[in-house]
């Protein structure tokens, strides 16, 4: 399943006394101080002072979650390169089978593994770098995909696949993805949360000054972070950790609030 990633929207209409920097040029240079600070609200402390009624109060929101990974795929391959392509087809013929069956052995379902078609690049000749015309050796290379729910099993095959080397295999192994496949429902979740935590954190800013906060001007909500666990990471167009199991998650939104 591809990394799902959500595109910034445009700029909010900057507050009339609650300054913060335009969103989300800095975006995400506000969520890494959220995440670092365990804050979600970025203000300044003459600019609480002069809130007033009819000013605008923009906060950030935001939200995270830890999540494990629900599916894996992994990519392998084998090649053999032979003066004939005869020689490197029974090689590869060889190689692959092999393969299969310790895919067999260690009780991956046949329709979790995906065989590609065997792919063909002949070796040309050269001549102080210039070809000659001549062939001088085909390379052929097949390739295998696994891709399953079984995410701690494949993980483990994939770590002790260094078996197949021992036997003088040619094997090359890929680091498995691991994907996370409910992110839709996630998402909308998140959104909420990170909402929420923003009118909450509003409200503390509007308390200090005596004021009241009204009514949603406008939102905006970027790209999710989903991040190796405990990592502050984050990219101004989103981020997908495929390379850890667990990972966290994180929505962030910026809200514009009237002021009452």
């Amino acid at each position: 399943m591809p990394p799902e990633s959500e595109p910034g929207s445009s700029a909010l209409t900057p507050a009339q006394s609650a300054t913060t920097k335009p969103f989300p040029q800095l975006f995400w240079g506000l969520v890494a101080i959220a995440i670092a600070l365990g804050t979600g609200s970025l203000i300044g402390a003459g600019a609480i002072k002069s809130l007033r009624s009819g000013d605008t109060l923009t906060v950030i929101g935001s939200a995270k979650r830890p999540i494990r990974a629900d599916h894996v795929v992994w990519r392998s391959s084998v090649s053999s390169q032979q003066p004939t392509l005869a020689q490197a087809f029974q090689d590869v013929k060889r190689y692959s089978e092999r393969v299969q069956a310790y895919f067999k052995a260690q009780n991956i379902p046949a329709d979790a593994l995906t065989l590609s078609a065997v792919s063909t690049e002949a070796i040309p000749e050269l001549v102080n770098n210039n070809p000659t015309g001549r062939t001088l050796a085909y390379r052929l290379v097949q390739s295998f995909e696994i891709s399953s729910p079984d995410v701690d099993g494949i993980a483990k095959i994939s770590r002790s696949s260094t078996d197949l080397i021992n036997e003088g295999i040619p094997f090359v192994s890929d680091p498995p993805q691991y994907l996370y496949t409910n992110l839709s429902k996630l998402r909308v979740e998140m959104i909420k949360e990170a909402t929420q935590d923003a009118k909450e954190r509003a409200d503390a800013i509007a308390g200090v000054t005596r004021s009241q906060v009204g009514p949603v001007r406008s939102a905006e909500t970027d790209a999710f972070q989903i991040t190796a666990r405990y990592s502050t990471d984050v990219s101004g167009g989103g981020s997908y950790d495929t390379q850890t199991i667990d990972k966290d998650i994180t929505a962030v939104v910026s809200v514009t609030f009237s002021v009452d």
